[in-house]
C-alpha cells in the first residue's frame, strides 16, 4: 500500500497532492481520501529530494483552507437540503449527523480538531456553514487547523525521512503509515463503541 502512495505522489506531483487535500477538505465526495497518510508520505518523498518541501506545504495549506471554504459555502447555501437528501453511494447522512454531534461536544475548536479525524474533516466546514457560524470566526479556526494539519504532518514525514538511514526507509515507512491510519481512525472507532454501548 505505501509503495502505491509513494508512486502516486511521484506520478501526480504537487498538483495531485494539492487536489486530494482540496477534495478531502471541502467536497462531499472527498471523505474517503487518505489525507493524513498522503501528507505524511508526501513529506517523506520531499525528504528524498523529489519535491520541494516548502512548495508542497504552502500549496497544501492553501488548498486545505480553500477546500474548507467550499465546504462552508456548501453548508451555508444547501445545508438543510443535505439533511433531507437520500443516502447514495457518495453521500451518507450519518456522516453529517456524526459531525454535528462532534461539533456539539467540541464547539468551534471542532474546525481545528477535525483536521486530524477522517470523515469529520470533510463534514466539519459544512456543519459550520449549516450552523451559520460567523464567517470571520470560521476563517480564523480554518487557518489554524489547516496550518497545524498541513505543516505538522508533512514536516513529520519530511524530518523522519531525513533522520532514517536510506537503506531502512522502506522498512519503517509502512508501519508508520499504518500507525497514522490507526491513530486517525481511533476517535471514530471510540465514538462507534460508545454509541453501541448506549443502544
Amino acid at each position: 500500500m505505501h509503495f502505491d502512495l509513494v508512486q502516486l505522489i511521484k506520478s501526480l506531483g504537487y498538483f495531485g497532492v494539492w487536489a486530494i487535500v482540496f477534495a478531502e477538505s471541502g467536497l462531499l465526495i472527498g471523505f474517503f481520501l487518505p489525507g493524513d497518510s498522503l501528507l505524511f508520505t508526501a513529506g517523506f518523498v520531499a525528504s528524498q529530494g523529489l519535491l520541494n518541501i516548502w512548495v508542497l506545504i504552502i500549496g497544501a495549506f492553501i488548498c486545505a483552507v480553500l477546500g474548507d471554504n467550499v465546504g462552508y459555502m456548501t453548508g451555508h447555501k444547501f445545508g438543510r437540503k443535505l439533511f433531507q437528501k437520500e443516502d447514495s453511494w457518495l453521500f451518507h447522512k450519518k456522516h453529517l449527523i456524526k459531525t454535528t454531534n462532534f461539533y456539539q461536544i467540541h464547539g468551534k475548536k471542532t474546525l481545528v480538531l477535525a483536521r486530524f479525524v477522517p470523515i469529520v474533516r470533510t463534514f466539519a466546514p459544512i456543519v459550520a456553514g449549516i450552523g451559520a457560524m460567523h464567517y470571520r470566526t470560521f476563517m480564523s479556526y480554518n487557518l489554524v487547523g489547516g496550518f497545524l494539519w498541513t505543516f505538522g504532518i508533512t514536516l513529520l514525514g519530511f524530518f523522519l525521512g531525513k533522520s532514517l538511514p536510506a537503506e531502512q526507509l522502506d522498512k519503517y515507512l509502512l508501519p508508520i503509515i499504518g500507525l497514522i491510519i490507526v491513530v486517525s481512525l481511533l476517535p471514530s472507532i471510540l465514538h462507534i463503541i460508545k454509541e453501541n454501548k448506549k443502544n
